[in-house]
């Protein structure tokens, strides 16, 4: 028996992707970049868990306003067309046979759907919703969810670059970059296997994609620094 398998959880994956990526690329590369003026290890701990408490803040509140945006977009467009349906009833019974057209079904089959479906307006309003507007409904909760989400991804991300630099570890920002660069260039490829490898893409091309923006940002921060020095 053939059983289809997809991936249903798009939308969390993309808010961890979304945190941890940053949350991995932002302090690193701010480390390297303080490490370049021989700035001393408390220094940089310091700047380094003040940027990832405002971005993860920041990161989440984004977050959240874009999942608010969807779900009070839904809301107006679902008024809307409620609205429509009530008052142009001809027009948007035309516009669902025009759905149907599409998938080449007959006139006969278009009109004989089209009467069913008009019995009940709530199932032909949340049809025109999908198929017209290609709009899903969305989950109530996805807005807290996501800022959340988000929110401790930067946060679990941003700690790993900057592990490096505590005294158990590295006394001089030299060594905790030295440290920092092995540990998170580890993180972000094992991180860009993982996350295109669920998403069903090459695991591979995906980590050494991440791994090579990851180092970019770094590199660019900390020649930048030390040429401004």
């Amino acid at each position: 028996m053939h059983e289809e398998k997809h991936f249903s959880g798009s939308q969390i994956v993309r808010d961890i992707v979304i945190g941890m990526s940053d949350g991995l690329t932002v302090p690193f590369a701010l480390a390297a970049g303080l490490s370049g003026v021989n700035l001393p290890n408390s220094t940089i701990l310091t700047a380094g868990m003040a940027e990832i408490v405002a971005g993860s803040i920041a990161m989440g509140l984004g977050g959240y306003l874009a999942g608010r945006t969807e779900i009070d977009h839904y809301e107006s467009e679902l008024k809307r067309e409620y609205h429509e349906v009530d008052n142009f009833y001809e027009k948007e019974k035309q516009e669902v046979r025009e759905v149907f057209q599409e998938y080449g079904l007959s006139h006969e089959s278009q009109n004989l759907i089209v009467d069913e479906m008009a019995k009940d307006k709530d199932k032909w309003v949340n049809f025109m919703m999908r198929f017209e507007l290609g709009l899903e409904k969305p989950d109530i909760n996805r807005a807290r969810q996501s800022a959340l989400t988000i929110g401790f991804s930067y946060i679990i991300g941003g700690i790993v670059p900057l592990s490096a630099y505590f005294p158990m570890f590295s006394s001089n920002p030299q060594d905790g970059l030295f440290y920092s660069c092995i540990v998170t260039a580890l993180c972000l490829f094992i991180f860009g296997y993982f996350k295109t490898k669920i998403i069903g893409q090459p695991p591979l091309k995906g980590a050494i994609k991440i791994l090579l923006i990851g180092a970019l940002a770094a590199a660019s921060a900390y020649f930048v620094a030390t040429w401004i020095s």
